[in-house]
């Protein structure tokens, strides 16, 4: 899941204050996606209810929010890669477009492969998704920030929008990680899951892209710049939540949803209830389009995408400001960040594999505490985890060969 975020040496961009200047890297992002990795280890351990039957404090911080600021971050990456304040033309975009397009055959591969271990409940795997967001992704690398930002801004609330019309005549997602076999069995289902039901669906997730990649080709060497990107994150935040409590609460839409939940959709009032609260298995009910304007974990509407998208920034910026004036404190978390595909995916090996102690709470503090270690112990030798090494090796070869030039020289990318 690491996209390398180093200037391209090609690019001629100035190094910036808060990177490591020993790896060429921005350490903010890597603490970003530090945060992220822990908070889907937390929502695939800890428990999601706390003993009074609410929302445990883990969930409330984390669910849904660790997923999409995955997906934000992943945009800062890819704007990065490309260029950031010089937009890639000619075979500079080629080698782009083509090396998206061979990290998302990699990742995309390595996710259907864990699917075939890694069972619902224990975790959806999102790596096949965030693989078809790379290939998404394309057609943005010529976009510059106000660009990216306006798309952003309607893919938010149109994509959700469109989303709840076309799965009006869908089959609901099977609640199955996709597997290799599912995919040569029916590609047409896979690609459908994919892009528009299952739980990180990549067509509305293009937003998340579009605001990252307008982060990642901002001037984030300005404080000022982050300092507003953070501002925006928490203003959008609140907005999306009142305006869901408006439509629901203030204009009759909760009334509206229980009466669709309860009558011609013929659930249970406790499994309404815990619909509202929880979030969906998948994506919303299409029954009713007051569901539009439900914010809850992973619901896909315009309010989630708008106030996830705003927790997102919160945290980058967030993130970003601390890893200029703390960055060396946060050290073991950058170096986590710097690897979260080998990470994440050894997380889900051990989910399945490994014997761990009952109490969740000392389960997740020994995960965290291994894949921080690793982390920091494998980097003490190697200037990239395993598996991001094969993407790197592998993409560099493209570059290679499409521009012509040594893509392996300069600061190193994630």
């Amino acid at each position: 899941m690491d996209i390398p975020h180093a200037c391209d040496p090609a690019t001629g961009a100035v190094e910036e204050p808060s990177k490591d200047r020993s790896t060429g890297r921005l350490v903010g992002i890597d603490i970003a996606r530090g945060i992220a990795l822990l908070g889907m280890m937390a929502i695939h351990i800890l428990d999601p209810a706390s003993p009074d039957g609410n929302m445990s404090l883990p969930w409330v911080i984390a669910a849904g929010k660790s997923a999409a600021l995955f997906a934000v971050v992943a945009g800062v990456g890819i704007a990065f890669a490309s260029g950031r304040h010089r937009l890639p033309r000619g075979r500079r975009w080629t080698a782009a477009a083509v090396s998206l397009v061979v990290r998302a055959l990699i990742i995309g591969a390595v996710g259907l492969a864990l699917g075939a271990v890694v069972r619902l409940p224990t975790a959806a795997v999102i790596l096949p998704y965030y693989a078809v967001l790379f290939v998404l992704a394309i057609p943005l690398l010529r976009l510059r920030v106000g660009w990216l930002a306006l798309l952003g801004a309607l893919s938010a609330v149109a994509v959700p929008v469109l989303s709840h019309v076309w799965r009006a005549g869908l089959p609901p997602w099977p609640k199955v990680n996709p597997t290799f076999d599912q995919l040569l069995a029916d590609p047409a289902g896979v690609a459908t899951q994919l892009l528009l039901t299952g739980m990180y669906p990549a067509l509305p997730w293009v937003a998340y892209l579009c605001v990252g990649m307008a982060v990642g080709r901002s001037r984030l060497s300005s404080r000022g710049v982050v300092l507003r990107i953070t501002a925006i994150g928490v203003g959008l935040a609140l907005a999306a939540s009142t305006a869901s409590w408006v439509l629901l609460d203030g204009l009759g839409g909760r009334a509206q949803l229980e009466a669709d939940a309860l009558g011609e959709m013929n659930m249970s009032l406790e499994d309404y209830a815990e619909l509202l609260v929880w979030g969906p298995s998948g994506t919303l009910p299409t029954s009713s389009p007051w569901w539009l304007a439900v914010l809850a974990p992973h619901a896909t509407t315009p309010v989630d995408l708008v106030y996830t998208i705003g927790t997102s920034l919160a945290v980058l910026g967030g993130a970003i400001l601390l890893g200029r004036m703390v960055g060396g404190l946060l050290t073991p978390l950058a170096k986590a960040g710097a690897m979260t595909f080998t990470l994440y995916t050894a997380h889900l090996l051990l989910l399945v594999a490994v014997s761990l102690p009952e109490h969740d709470a000392a389960e997740y503090g020994l995960q965290v505490l291994a894949v921080v270690a690793f982390a920091l112990l494998w980097t003490r030798r190697f200037s990239r985890g395993p598996l991001e090494q094969a993407v790197w090796w592998t993409t560099t070869r493209v570059r290679q060969r499409i521009v012509g030039t040594s893509a392996g020289a300069g600061p190193r990318p994630g």
